[in-house]
Order: C-alpha cells, then sequence, then structure tokens
C-alpha cells in the first residue's frame, strides 16, 4: 500500500481531505478532553458540571454521526467491510 494513502483514504470515505479531517478529529479530540476534565471534576464536586460533559457528548455524536450524509457513512461502512480482520481489529485497537 501507498503511504499517501494511509493518509487519505480514511478521510475520503467520510468526504473530508486530510487536513480537513486533520482538524475535525482534533476538534473533537480538544472537546472530548474538556468532557473527561468536566466528569472528573463533577465526580469530585457533583454541584459543578452537571449536564456540561453530557452536552458535549451529545454535541459530538450529532456532529459525527447524525451530521454526516448517508454516501459517506455507506462509504465508510463499505470501506470498514472490505479491511481484513486483522486490520479491523488493529483499527479497533487503536481507539
Amino acid at each position: 500500500m501507498k503511504l499517501e494513502k494511509l493518509f487519505t483514504d480514511h478521510p475520503a470515505s467520510v468526504n473530508e481531505s486530510y487536513l480537513e479531517h486533520m482538524r475535525m478529529s482534533a476538534g473533537f479530540a480538544s472537546s472530548l478532553f474538556a468532557a473527561g476534565f468536566c466528569a472528573s471534576v463533577h465526580a469530585l464536586f457533583p454541584f459543578l458540571f452537571v449536564k456540561t460533559g453530557s452536552r458535549i457528548i451529545t454535541r459530538l455524536h450529532t456532529t459525527m454521526v447524525s451530521g454526516r450524509s448517508r454516501e459517506s457513512v455507506a462509504g465508510r461502512d463499505a470501506a470498514w467491510q472490505s479491511l481484513s480482520r486483522a486490520q479491523q481489529a488493529f483499527d479497533s485497537a487503536a481507539l
């Protein structure tokens, strides 16, 4: 497999360029860090950040899953099915 394809296949499957995908993923990561921080503080001080973590997760779900077009989801699912079991396991473990 060409090195370039490693960086472009997945972003293309969700109708994004490499840089667009990087920007989206970095945004998701920062939101998840914020949600984790809020949940950690809430664990110690239950009167703080009562709904903040769940609001962030709901917004991310809407953006990532509900907000994507059916074509990009179908393309992603088809691409996932074309991977070998070993590649699927590695991709899942990288989460």
